[in-house]
C-alpha cells in the first residue's frame, strides 16, 4: 500500500477516536473497520453515542482534505451515533 494511503488511514482512525473521546455523548462502543476494496481501502469509525449539536471543526475538515487529495471520498453520518467513512483509492494515489 502506498505510504500516503496508509498514513491517511492511520490519521483518520486517530482523529476519529480523538473526536469520540472529546465530543461523544453517551458512547459505550466504538467500532473501527479497515477493509480492502478492489480499488483501495475503506475506513469506517462508528460510535453508538447520541449526536449532540456540533459544528465541523478542523479535525473533520483535515480528514476530508487528506482523503480528497488522494482522490478519495470522505463522508460523515449521524445514524445511531456518529459515523466517519473514508474510501481511499490505491491506484490513483500519488507515490
Amino acid at each position: 500500500m502506498p505510504a500516503p494511503v496508509s498514513a491517511a488511514a492511520y490519521r483518520i482512525v486517530q482523529e476519529s477516536l480523538t473526536n469520540v473521546a472529546r465530543h461523544g455523548v453517551g458512547v459505550t462502543r466504538v467500532e473501527v473497520r479497515v477493509t480492502r476494496a478492489p480499488d483501495g481501502i475503506r475506513v469506517e469509525v462508528r460510535d453508538d453515542g447520541r449526536v449532540a449539536p456540533f459544528e465541523p471543526g478542523r479535525g473533520l475538515l483535515g480528514m476530508r482534505e487528506r482523503v480528497e487529495q488522494l482522490g478519495g471520498v470522505f463522508q460523515t453520518a449521524t445514524e445511531g451515533g456518529f459515523l466517519v467513512t473514508a474510501e481511499l483509492p490505491i491506484e490513483r494515489s500519488p507515490a
